[in-house]
């Protein structure tokens, strides 16, 4: 009986930490954070799991990781002009992040399932401390104005992937109102005759001017609160000199 000679394996096909990102990036966009497993992953890859386990130890490393990659290419010189309204510059961060975050909105459900503490997305909040600071923001309520507006960046990009059943790309802005108005037109108004309506606004909930309008809106009170709290500081000041000495001239703001 003729012998055959055992079957040699190939060598072992290699991977790189991007490549196993990519493939998490692609299995995300095209099922959502439930299609994103470490044997998609390596299926998608070509390679056995323990491959995707050398730079990985488990599903919440490769999230995290490429959290933090999408975030990395967030443009950060749109907003890093110090010489611009403190203003402008909170709105094209706010902008950048729309956009980066609605390309993929898979990545929004991450976002929102743990904390995110990673180095790009510190770096991120230092970027916006820096910013409030330069509106003149005291050291206590610029953290609380950073949290305040990523609360509703995130929350606002949020409603919005979860308007959409199907995961995948968004459809376009004009598009999807047109589609979201026929939706909210043929709902009876029955008892709710203001919201029957306000049908056009509502279907436009989802757009980029309702995301500036709200967000608009949130930068009014923050320097609000920042001319309040530099005027407070001033009569502190003023009622604090150990000299006694007063001054009739009013606290400014630094605000624009």
């Amino acid at each position: 009986m003729a012998m055959t000679a055992p079957r040699r394996r190939g060598p072992r096909r290699a991977t790189t930490e991007g490549e196993i990102l990519d493939a998490a990036l692609a299995l995300l966009d095209q099922g959502g954070a439930a299609a994103v497993s470490v044997r998609g992953i390596a299926a998608r890859v070509g390679v056995a799991p323990n491959a995707v386990y050398t730079y990985f130890p488990d599903k919440a490393a490769v999230v995290k990781a490429l959290v933090e990659r999408l975030l990395s290419e967030v443009n950060r010189d749109v907003f890093a002009d110090r010489t611009q309204p403190w203003r402008l510059r909170v709105e094209a961060l706010a902008l950048e992040l729309r956009q980066q975050l609605t390309a993929h909105p898979g990545v929004v459900q991450l976002l929102i399932s743990g904390p995110v503490t990673g180095p790009q997305a510190l770096a991120l909040h230092e970027a916006l401390l820096e910013l409030l600071d330069d509106a003149g923001l005291s050291p206590a309520d610029a953290p609380r104005a950073s949290y305040i507006l990523f609360a509703y960046i995130v929350g606002s990009i949020a409603l919005v992937v979860a308007d959409v059943e199907e995961p995948g790309p968004l459809p376009p802005e004009a598009e999807w109102i047109a589609a979201r108005r026929r939706a909210l037109a043929g709902t009876p108004g029955g008892p709710f005759p203001r919201a029957a309506a306000a049908v056009a606004t509502r279907a436009a909930y989802i757009s980029t001017e309702q995301y500036l309008w709200g967000l608009h809106h949130l930068l009014d009170g923050i320097a609000t609160s920042g001319r309040l709290s530099n005027q407070r500081a001033a009569h502190d000041a003023i009622h604090q000199d150990g000299h006694g000495s007063t001054s009739n001239t009013p606290a400014t703001s630094v605000f624009p």
